[in-house]
């Protein structure tokens, strides 16, 4: 069961990706996997939406982080660079989609609540 949610967060990942951006990244299918994962966890955790919310954005963002610091700036693949952006870190992550990310976490997460 968990690698079919890998492969739908994966995948979801890469759609809102193509609908955001045009563009993505097999390195994005990787990432959205372990995010949707993370989503799935925080669902049963027992929190309050808001702090499910707030946990689901700062995970994304490190997780996020951590995919770029390795495709971006290890391997030199410019998939993404937030340097432009107000209140990034190394170009990789940024505030506005930390808070982004919690918006759409939470939302996800209230889906997931909602279906078990």
């Amino acid at each position: 069961m968990i690698s079919l949610w890998f492969a739908v967060g994966g995948t979801g990942y890469v759609l809102l990706e193509l609908l955001w951006r045009r563009r993505s990244h097999v390195s994005m299918f990787i990432a959205g996997g372990v995010c949707f994962l993370l989503l799935i966890w925080l669902s049963q955790q027992g929190l309050t939406l808001w702090m499910a919310a707030i946990a689901a954005g700062i995970g994304i963002t490190a997780v996020e982080f951590a995919v770029g610091c390795v495709v971006n700036l290890w391997l030199k693949l410019n998939v993404w660079d937030y340097s432009c952006r107000k209140y990034n870190v190394l170009g990789q992550i940024c505030l506005l989609y930390t808070v982004l990310w919690c918006g759409l976490g939470g939302l996800t997460i209230a889906a997931a609540q909602w279906i078990s």
